[in-house]
């Protein structure tokens, strides 16, 4: 689950990093007012659950309460890559002597927490990657051991931060992350940028913060931070369907059960040349309705061209599904091409069941991969 700014400064302010002053408006007039409160100049910020934002005209620095003001009504409404902001935080404007960049992300690869910083802040890290690899430290944290002071002193050395003061505050503020991090069950936490005021002062002027949706039961403050307003609508009729849903980008609509099944069918999809529209898996105990319930999801998405079902009847009966795709087809009236493959328990029961149910769109296929090859060819691709 993905926090706005707001929300994840609140985190850090909860776990003692420096944070600036600031107030969360949804109307011009409660900006002009917030800036009244704060003192100007302050920065008004567009709260949405994606990057870009400055880019796009959603930060802009107001010199007075009557420019916050005015800012707010410009960036209220704005559609910032797909999401219409309909709330802005309005903070107190920072002096900036220098940027860094400072992260905690979950390695899944080793299985660790991973600290990234680098003193070439204020960019998209994946530029410093790219341009300087040198300049970005990475750092494992061992999850039985630790958090440890070296881990702090291997960052800001490494980094090359050369001020014994700035060096103090950012191991302290390391701590401190990684602190935030474990409490909240996090996925990542991200300061970018890192400033240095004039003054010698280290902040954290923005905060990106990912929680593990699976942790949520266990913090049920941070489960109602939940914009459910703002999730995709898909993924979000999915979840209230108990369905497993993730919206892509292509015209082939993927639906198996199991997870490593239908991760499977997505690459396969893209093997033969076509483009998955979404990652729908019915899990390892699906029903009829559970497939009524997946087909409902995929069929609201205008891009899907054409259905790929891809089941293997292990605690999943063919039959069952079978059933349920017919059952679906009567009840939606769908009119997409939906090819079908069915292997393992009581496969020949649901492929006959299928092939004398005279629907004229169902085709079913022996293989994923002949599978795959007639969805792409009915999706047009």
């Amino acid at each position: 689950m993905d926090l706005y700014e707001y929300q994840g400064k609140e985190l850090f302010r909860r776990h003692g990093i420096p944070v600036s002053s600031g107030r969360l408006v949804t109307a011009p007039t409660d900006a002009r007012t917030a800036a009244q409160e704060l003192g100007t100049p302050v920065v008004v910020k567009a709260q949405v659950l994606t990057g870009g934002r400055g880019k796009a005209g959603g930060i802009k620095l107001a010199e007075s309460a009557a420019d916050a003001e005015a800012h707010a009504k410009e960036i209220l409404g704005m559609d910032i890559r797909g999401h219409v902001v309909t709330k802005v935080w309005i903070e107190k404007a920072s002096e900036i002597a220098r940027e860094y960049y400072l992260s905690l992300t979950f390695d899944r690869s080793e299985k660790k927490p991973l600290f990234m910083f680098t003193t070439q802040g204020g960019v998209d890290i994946e530029e410093v990657a790219a341009t300087s690899p040198d300049a970005l430290v990475r750092l494992h944290v061992d999850p039985l051991a630790g958090f440890q002071p070296w881990h702090a002193r291997r960052l800001v050395y490494g980094g090359g931060v050369t001020d014994p003061a700035e060096q103090k505050q950012i191991a302290a503020i390391a701590g401190k992350l990684y602190a935030a991090f474990v409490a909240c069950e996090a996925m990542l936490c991200e300061i970018n940028p890192l400033i240095v005021t004039p003054n010698g002062e280290v902040r954290a002027l923005d905060s990106k913060f990912t929680v593990d949706d699976n942790a949520l039961f266990r913090h049920p403050d941070i489960a109602e931070m939940r914009d459910l307003g703002a999730a995709d609508p898909l993924e979000a009729l999915a979840r209230e369907k108990g369905v497993t849903y993730v919206k892509l980008d292509g015209e082939v609509g993927v639906l198996g059960n199991g997870a490593g099944l239908t991760m499977s069918t997505v690459d396969v999809v893209t093997f033969v040349g076509g483009s998955p529209a979404n990652f729908c898996d019915l899990g390892g105990g699906g029903d009829a309705q559970g497939v009524v319930d997946a087909l409902e999801v995929i069929t609201r998405d205008p891009q899907v061209r054409a259905i790929f079902f891809n089941i293997f009847g292990g605690i999943t009966r063919c039959d069952e599904v079978a059933r349920g795709i017919l059952q679906a087809v009567g009840q939606m009236g769908i009119e997409q091409p939906i090819v079908v493959r069915l292997d393992g328990t009581n496969a020949e029961e649901g492929r006959r069941i299928l092939g004398e149910s005279g629907v004229s769109n169902l085709h079913p296929e022996a293989t994923m991969l002949d599978g795959a090859r007639r969805a792409v060819e009915l999706a047009g691709g």
